[in-house]
């Protein structure tokens, strides 16, 4: 008497004696809802396309002022203010969290006070605050160094000033929490091979943190260069002022604010990029595997598209 039992292979049917097994027919469930949503997208978005190419917009303005020199002008000026502002925002947050973190309630308390002023108040009463700091202070003295307050505070050192403080608080926070990241281990391990808190920080401890850090930080760059357009409150002549001036003169005011919009975007864009790539970089450490990059994937789906056409 046979007692062997038979395998069957997965996805095919049991059929009885002498009947050849069928194979199991997968038919997928039609999604209906997927493309009525579709449709009703893409309608909506034809139909805001068609409103605003039917509208009173003078449409021939807008490449013809895309590089103007004043744009171009204002575009460096706003990535300038831009960088300028992260680097110092950057400095300070890693400053005021080291404070933050310290076991002296002085400087803790010091650095939670810079935190919570300028996290709480909005970054446009910021920027006003410093360039009508003339109607506090007149004269600035500072013992070696005497002038009056109008010919210190330029539109570009308020602008520094007030969109690099607000950004430090916030940067404060994020580095906080990267520090807060890395286990207390390695802090403990540093100083049993003798290194100073000051080196272990500088040596192991930001370093590791550096991967929770980086991704935020990005974003906070990214929306410093949205945020900077605020500085024309303080008459610094950067790419949304800029468009203001020439609207003044053209009357074409909703054309160079596309112009604007169009800037900003190819702006946000371009570091868009570059941050993905640097999260890769500090990603390295933790991940067996980086996941492909949008290259990467578009390369191996051309490979296996020729793939199939030679098959053929």
């Amino acid at each position: 008497m046979n007692n062997k039992i038979k395998k069957i292979p997965s996805g095919v049917i049991p059929a009885p004696d002498g009947i050849p097994p069928q194979a199991i027919k997968a038919i997928p469930v039609r999604h209906y809802g997927r493309w009525i949503s579709a449709v009703v997208v893409l309608a909506l978005l034809v139909g805001l396309v068609y409103a605003f190419s039917q509208g009173n917009v003078r449409w021939a303005t807008v490449p013809d002022k895309l590089f103007d020199a004043s744009i171009l002008t204002g575009l460096r000026n706003t990535v300038y203010i831009s960088v300028a502002s992260m680097a110092l925002g950057l400095v300070l947050g890693v400053l005021f969290a080291v404070m933050r973190l310290s076991r002296n309630p002085v400087t803790s308390t010091i650095a939670w006070l810079y935190i919570w002023f300028f996290r709480g108040t909005p970054v446009y009463v910021q920027l006003l605050i410093w360039f009508n700091l003339a109607l506090i202070f007149p004269i600035l003295d500072i013992g070696f160094y005497r002038d009056e307050m109008t010919d210190v505070m330029t539109p570009f050192l308020a602008a520094l000033l007030g969109l690099g403080l607000n950004e430090g608080a916030y940067m404060a926070e994020i580095v906080r929490s990267g520090i807060q990241s890395v286990d207390e281990g390695q802090t403990e391990a540093s100083h049993a091979l003798g290194m100073t808190q000051a080196k272990t920080m500088r040596r192991v401890v930001l370093p590791q943190s550096m991967r929770v850090i980086i991704p935020p930080t990005g974003n906070e760059f990214i929306n410093m260069l949205k945020t900077s357009s605020l500085v024309v409150a303080v008459q610094y002549q950067d790419l949304l002022r800029s468009a203001q001036d020439i609207a003044a003169t053209s009357f074409a005011v909703m054309e160079m604010l596309f112009v604007a919009s169009i800037w900003y975007l190819a702006l946000t864009s371009v570091f868009s990029v570059g941050q993905y790539y640097l999260e890769r970089r500090y990603a390295r450490g933790s991940l067996r595997a980086l996941p492909p990059t949008p290259l990467q994937r578009l390369r191996a789906n051309l490979n296996l598209f020729r793939r199939s056409e030679v098959a053929r």
